[in-house]
């Protein structure tokens, strides 16, 4: 099934792994075989990735568009969910269902999971 995709202006995305910057204008296209996509907003990048959820989700994210290296990126999300398990026990239940979904490759429902678990941080975060 084809994905038809509109870029805003200067909007970025990743394609099967190449970062791709629309120019000035908004730009209209179909990809039509199933590869990884991530939107602009999706996109975490290593800056960004300021907190443990943040990072594991950037770590989520690896696992969904480097697929030569998705071994490796399972080990250390299953290291990074256990430290931050371990000091944030309510947590768990994000972190669960975020795994369950990367194992069943349903990489985006993770990606999804994972918004909701940086907002859930933010909360717990706010209160300290």
């Amino acid at each position: 099934m084809a994905l038809k995709i509109s870029l805003k202006p200067n909007e970025r995305m990743i394609i099967d792994g190449a970062v791709i910057t629309n120019g000035g204008r908004k730009t209209e296209f179909i990809v039509e075989n199933k590869v990884p996509i991530l939107r602009q907003n999706n996109i975490m990048s290593e800056k960004a990735a300021d907190t443990p959820c943040k990072r594991l989700y950037l770590t989520a994210q690896l696992i969904y568009i480097d697929n030569t290296q998705r071994d490796a990126h399972h080990a250390l999300f299953n290291h990074q969910a256990a430290e931050i398990i371990e000091a944030a026990p309510s947590i768990k239940p994000y972190i669960a269902k975020m795994s369950d979904e990367l194992l069943e490759a349903h990489y985006y429902r993770a990606l999804k999971t994972g918004r909701d678990l940086i907002n859930y941080e933010a909360e717990v975060l706010s209160r300290v």
